[in-house]
């Protein structure tokens, strides 16, 4: 349970022109991210536009991202399908290729009971043999995962930990008091502006979209936190505000992605039809980026 802990970009996943995988770039992503002391890769998440991607495509890039890491961080896959047999097959296929830890988001687009999403996670979770993650996100998803059920979920062997991109700071807060005497149950922020105060929650870190423009910065946020340095947690934490209030302009992972093209890596687009920031988007990001940079954001 030690890999569940500290700052886990949702690595961006790079396309070619056509909309192909790019292999290359994913290589060097891969390798600047670890250069810049994240603590984790988690290809294919919402960042890695998982929601766009074939199964094939899933298999291609995590199989790219476990051979470039070769060993040198724990490696998250997002597994969660709608189904139930088809979240097992995807849980299956990662952990056969190598993955560390399993993000699982809930099911989609039909309502499910917390009773369906017990019996799902169950399921999963006794499918494999490496550890799951739960995933909240409940606007994208249309399903929650209250902190009561989080509780029952918890005490199951293989569920490790739980990801909340909710947004609802009290919402992270309860799952972190529902199971506040499991010591190996993880409660990592989903929320990049929650990361510091998630820690001071006795949370572990996050699954941090901004880490893919500012890694450093990001992963800097709970190497200070665990040294100590609370005021200079906070203070990375703060810093990335002002690129966070682009999201204002746009999809966040299709602002984060032209962030990223931005500082110079060639990493394409997301995928149509998500891929359109308007004129006075990209000149707010532009000077945003030109900004932290002169603040010695990385």
């Amino acid at each position: 349970m030690s890999l569940l802990k500290g700052i886990i970009p949702p690595i961006i996943t790079p396309m070619n022109e056509d909309e192909s995988v790019n292999e290359e770039e994913l290589r060097n992503q891969v390798n600047r991210m670890i250069g810049a002391g994240v603590h984790g890769l988690f290809p294919f998440g919402t960042n890695g536009e998982s929601y766009i991607l074939s199964e094939k495509e899933k298999e291609q890039v995590l199989s790219v991202v476990i051979e470039e890491n070769r060993g040198r961080a724990p490696v998250y896959a997002g597994s969660g399908c709608i189904g139930t047999k088809d979240t097992i097959r995807m849980s299956q296929m990662a952990q056969s290729l190598g993955a560390d830890v399993l993000s699982v988001i809930t099911p989609w687009f039909a309502k499910a009971s917390d009773e369906e999403l017990y019996d799902h996670y169950c399921a999963v979770a006794k499918a494999v043999k490496i550890p799951v993650v739960l995933y909240n996100i409940p606007a994208r998803t249309g399903n929650s995962l209250s902190p009561a059920l989080v509780e029952r979920l918890a005490k199951v062997d293989n569920i490790a930990g739980a990801k909340d991109s909710s947004g609802n700071f009290d919402n992270m807060v309860q799952y972190l008091e529902k199971t506040k005497d499991l010591e190996d149950f993880a409660v990592l922020s989903g929320n990049d502006s929650l990361i510091y105060w998630n820690l001071l929650a006795g949370g572990s870190g996050g699954i941090a979209g901004c880490a893919n423009v500012y890694p450093k910065t990001m992963a800097s946020i709970y190497e200070k936190f665990v040294a100590g340095d609370l005021e200079g947690a906070r203070k990375a934490q703060d810093s990335i505000r002002s690129f966070r209030d682009c999201f204002r302009y746009g999809n966040p992972n299709t602002i984060v992605k032209a962030a990223v093209a931005m500082l110079g890596y060639p990493v394409g687009k997301c995928r149509a039809p998500f891929d359109k920031i308007p004129p006075q988007g990209i000149e707010a990001i532009r000077r945003v980026l030109d900004e932290n940079r002169e603040l010695g954001l990385e």
